[in-house]
């Protein structure tokens, strides 16, 4: 089979069958586009060994971010699986459809070190909170994320006509799965003061403001905050209230499900509220509270 018309068909279906995002195609055709073009291969059974082999060389001798003590910086072996996990997926989509190919099972991910994952002490939280009291916008975003764990583009996407009568409420988040999020009493009354001083009729909950925001109000145009605006925005409030490391939305995010594990979450429950599909992904919090669990076998147990 003709490998574009082969790619096509896979994410079409990964698109209808499979129900992934539009962001998700487009990253897999992105993917698969790059080995295809670097391996020449015109039909699904040129998939071979040799050329997929040359591929991870070139993949693993391309320039990426520099880091402190390397002389030049790779690509990461974090990034280099997801072109290799795409060309899995498609030839097994392929072996499903009757097509004779290369076994996905042949290819094996590159190895990777174990996340580190930036979170914020309690200590560090409530001084980005007490720099974001000065604004009623910047306040309720910093509680909504901390109290729901949601994704930044979650939070985007929210829209002012949430029920704010519920501790809950339901998302629509990555891949398009909806799950229950909730709400602490800080959030909730910080969204509702944030509300009283809007006087846009924007549908967006979160929304610019100054001039800029004025002049997209005359023109019509959306005044909802994008990502980039909100990760700009946290790391302001960060430098202000006297953090040195870098701090993101996500970085809340971890810090929403560390602190659920550490006081006796169990992780299943973390993985729902945070809505990962696979528990896998969830796991990597776990050394954090590992330490934690060490701490306590030491004072309590290691008497002798």
């Amino acid at each position: 089979m003709k490998i574009d018309d082969a790619l096509q068909q896979f994410l079409e279906y990964i698109e209808i069958e499979k129900g992934r995002s539009l962001k998700t195609v487009r990253n897999y055709r992105q993917y698969l586009s790059r080995y295809i073009d670097f391996s020449g291969v015109k039909n699904t059974g040129d998939i071979n060994a040799e050329n997929i082999r040359q591929f991870r060389l070139n993949l693993n001798r391309q320039s990426g971010t520099k880091t402190r003590g390397q002389s030049s910086g790779t690509m990461k072996k974090r990034t280099q699986n997801y072109y290799l996990i795409a060309i899995r997926m498609f030839l097994k989509y392929l072996m499903k459809q009757g097509h004779n190919v290369y076994s996905p099972d042949n290819i094996e991910l590159a190895k990777t070190e174990d996340r580190h994952i930036d979170h914020l002490d309690i200590n560090e939280l409530k001084r980005m909170l007490e720099v974001a009291q000065k604004h009623p916008r910047n306040l309720a975003i910093m509680h909504m994320l901390f109290s729901t764990g949601l994704r930044v583009s979650e939070l985007c996407s929210l829209n002012r006509d949430l029920d704010l009568s519920k501790e809950e409420m339901t998302i629509r988040g990555k891949g398009d799965k909806l799950r229950i999020v909730f709400l602490s009493p800080n959030a909730r009354a910080s969204v509702l003061e944030y509300l009283k001083t809007r006087t846009d009729m924007d549908e967006a909950l979160f929304v610019q403001e100054g001039p800029q925001a004025v002049k997209r109000e005359e023109n019509n145009e959306t005044l909802r905050l994008t990502p980039r605006s909100v990760e700009r925005l946290v790391k302001q409030i960060a430098i202000e209230a006297g953090i040195s490391k870098k701090v993101t939305p996500h970085t809340i995010r971890h810090s929403f499900a560390t602190d659920l594990l550490r006081n006796g979450a169990d992780i299943r429950s973390v993985q729902m509220m945070l809505g990962h599909s696979n528990i896998t992904t969830t796991q990597i919090y776990t050394h954090i509270t590992d330490k934690q669990l060490r701490e306590v076998h030491k004072k309590f147990h290691n008497k002798n």
